[in-house]
């Protein structure tokens, strides 16, 4: 089983998102869109775990103890920069609180075998990504165009009181995310 730790994000923030997204969409059709009702926070991405392994990290992830903190979803941008976009994303902005929470998530899963990440913890939502085709790029650089001559977005905050560990199912279409566990905040 595939598996990932992560904040939901509520509905009224998700539908800005999506009205966004049907705003910039026409801009770039051939890049691979995400789907709305599967964005979220991730704060430990595991990947394929046995059963046995699946219930230490439920256990581990008990043991986890935060206060709820607030959670703002605004910006936009690109990976690795404008000039050269692969990847379209939304900037999610937890403060400390929110980096703290995912190196608990990290610590307490490291203490039962489950490897550490080596990147940076660094949240964001992915929105679109350019593509494998040759000028895949291109597919975002009339976005990158738009969201430069644009306001800056702001789609919501949220008060995180919550996080959860999903299971991923890869199929057509993209990945389906279902709740496993929730754990309670505070």
């Amino acid at each position: 089983m595939r598996i990932f730790i992560a904040l939901d994000i509520p509905g009224e923030v998700r539908q800005r998102m999506a009205q966004y997204i049907e705003h910039v969409r026409e801009y770039a059709p051939q890049a691979r869109w995400a789907r709305v009702e599967g964005l979220h926070v991730t704060l430990k991405f595991v990947g394929e775990v046995k059963d046995g392994q699946l219930q230490r990290i439920k256990e581990a992830l008990k043991s986890i103890r935060h206060d709820p903190f607030d959670v703002t979803f605004e910006s936009v941008g690109f990976f690795p920069g404008p000039k050269s976009p692969r990847i379209f994303w939304i900037g999610v902005q937890g403060g400390e609180a929110l980096s703290q929470l995912a190196a608990k998530v990290e610590g307490a899963l490291e203490k039962i075998g489950v490897e550490k990440e080596d990147r940076v913890f660094n949240p964001h939502l992915t929105l679109a990504r350019a593509g494998s085709a040759r000028d895949a790029t291109h597919n975002l650089q009339q976005i990158a165009s738009l969201v430069v001559a644009e306001p800056a977005p702001h789609f919501g905050t949220m008060t995180a009181r919550e996080f959860f560990l999903f299971r991923s199912e890869l199929g057509r279409g993209g990945s389906k995310y279902t709740k496993l566990e929730r754990y309670v905040l505070g």
